[in-house]
């Protein structure tokens, strides 16, 4: 007789597996059977589990951004060395970048996501860290910049067929890309003397 797979261990699995097919493909084009299979479990677990497709897909883009947030350390007075590590995140989880693509084709105009008071105070917590840093308390200005930061660290992963079109081969260069952006935030943020640095 087979050893019994624990419910955390097939829980598990079927996260990791949730996670290639939606980042492959989406909410709308993932298929239960596909994950179930690169989970080796039966598809009725995944229902079991998670009652749905889409709220695995929640689970899955949670458990992304828990990642993310274990190894990202705040953007504290350093918000150019900030940017460049999130640069660096992005590139090395592809993945990633694929499901917050999906998520914002998939729940546009929708005004919760799953999860979101905890994302937002995530995001608050940045953003409280980078005023700080700036001797500043927090405002809308310091969450507008934390959210450009992140799209600068985040446009290269998300859009590398127009790094390729533009760039050519160098697309393929990430710690130059990375250093620019790092050195564009930087020259930014030290020319705005309103913009906290």
């Amino acid at each position: 007789m087979a050893p019994k797979v624990s419910t955390a261990a097939t829980k598990a699995a079927l996260l990791e597996a949730a996670r290639e097919e939606f980042a492959a493909y989406g909410v709308a084009g993932a298929r239960v059977d596909r994950i179930a299979e690169r989970a080796g479990v039966n598809k009725e677990r995944i229902y079991g589990h998670f009652g749905s497709k889409e709220k695995l897909f929640d689970e899955v883009i949670k458990e992304a951004l828990d990642d993310l947030t274990a190894q990202m350390a705040l953007p504290g007075a350093d918000p150019v060395d900030y940017v460049a590590k999130l640069a660096d995140y992005y590139h090395t989880h592809p993945d990633l970048v694929r499901l917050l693509m999906w998520e914002a084709l998939n729940y546009r105009g929708q005004d919760l996501l799953a999860g979101q008071e905890a994302r937002v105070e995530r995001c608050a917590r940045k953003a409280a860290s980078l005023a700080e840093g700036a001797g500043e308390e927090p405002s809308a200005k310091t969450a507008r910049t934390l959210f450009m930061l992140t799209g600068l660290a985040l446009f290269p992963a998300m859009m590398p067929q127009l790094g390729r079109i533009i760039l050519g081969e160098d697309a393929d260069d990430h710690a130059a890309l990375r250093d620019q952006v790092a050195a564009f935030v930087a020259a930014g943020l030290g020319s705005r003397p309103d913009v906290p640095a």
